[in-house]
C-alpha cells in the first residue's frame, strides 16, 4: 500500500493539488503561531499569511471547480485556533478496518452520502486508542464484533488525493470473531461480506489496500506501509 493508486498518479491536476497542500500547510503555520504568539506584530503577520494561503486554496478551488471565496478558509480557520498546545494545528486522524471472517470475505458498508463501497472507518475518538475506535466503528456500523490482529498501514490521505484537508489513516486488519450483519441507519445504506473477485461496484481504491487486505485475511503478517519521504516535499531545498 506504500504506492499510490494509478488514480492518484502524475495528472494535470497533480500541481492544484500541490497548491491545496501548499495552502493548507501556510495556514498550519499560521494558526500555530496565532495560538502561541502574545506579540500584536506577530499576530499581524499570520494572519496576513493567512490571507495569502486562503488566496491559494480559493485558487486551487477555481482550477478543481469547487466555487468557494477567500473569506471563508479565513473564517474558517481562525475559528479553530487554539491557545498553546491545544492550538498547535496536526492532521486529523481517521481510523479504517479491514474484517475477515472464516470464508476468507471482507467487510464493506456502503455510504449513503456517495453510494460508495469501503471497509468501516471513522475518525478517532478522543478516550479511545487507534485499536479501540477500529472495533468500536466496525460494531456501530456493521454490527459485526472483531479483533485487531496487525497495522496494515499509515496514509497520508492528502499525498494519496482522496482529501483535501491534512489527513492520517491507520487502517487495521481485524478478524470477525461475532456479531450479526445490521448495518447503521445514518451512516451506512448497506453493508455485507464479499469474496475479492466479487466486490461490489463502486468499491472505493480496492486496486491498492485489496492486494494487501486479502493477504492480512488469509494469514499473511506483514510489516506496516507508509508513505515514504518525498525525495523534495517542497520545491526549494533547505
Amino acid at each position: 500500500m506504500s504506492e499510490p493508486p494509478a488514480e492518484f498518479s502524475a495528472s494535470p491536476t497533480d500541481f492544484t493539488r500541490d497548491l491545496v497542500r501548499w495552502s493548507e500547510t501556510l495556514a498550519a503555520i499560521a494558526r500555530t503561531g496565532l495560538a502561541f504568539t502574545k506579540v500584536l506584530y506577530e499576530q499581524e503577520r499570520f494572519e496576513e499569511v493567512l490571507k495569502v494561503a486562503a488566496d491559494i486554496k480559493a485558487a486551487a478551488d477555481d482550477a478543481l471547480e469547487v466555487r468557494r471565496e477567500q473569506d471563508h478558509f479565513i473564517q474558517e480557520w481562525m475559528s479553530s485556533i487554539g491557545e498553546g498546545v491545544p492550538g498547535y494545528v496536526t492532521p486529523k486522524v481517521a481510523v479504517g478496518a479491514v474484517v475477515g471472517n472464516a470464508d476468507g470475505q471482507i467487510l464493506l458498508v456502503k455510504r449513503p452520502d456517495s453510494g460508495i463501497w469501503l471497509y468501516p472507518t471513522g475518525w478517532a475518538d478522543v478516550g479511545y486508542s487507534a485499536a479501540e475506535v477500529a472495533v468500536k466503528e466496525v460494531e456501530e456500523e456493521t454490527g459485526i464484533h472483531c479483533r485487531p490482529r496487525q497495522l496494515l498501514a499509515v496514509i497520508d490521505g492528502q499525498r494519496m488525493g482522496f482529501t483535501r484537508f491534512a489527513m492520517y489513516l491507520l487502517l487495521f486488519h481485524c478478524e470477525a470473531v461475532g456479531g450479526e450483519l445490521n448495518g447503521h441507519p445514518l451512516e451506512t445504506a448497506d453493508v455485507g461480506w464479499f469474496h475479492r473477485d466479487q466486490l461490489p461496484p463502486f468499491t472505493a481504491g480496492a486496486q491498492w489496500w485489496g492486494p494487501q487486505a486479502f493477504a492480512a485475511i488469509d494469514g499473511t503478517v506483514m510489516a506496516t506501509s507508509f508513505d515514504h519521504p518525498r525525495g523534495e516535499v517542497w520545491r526549494a531545498a533547505d
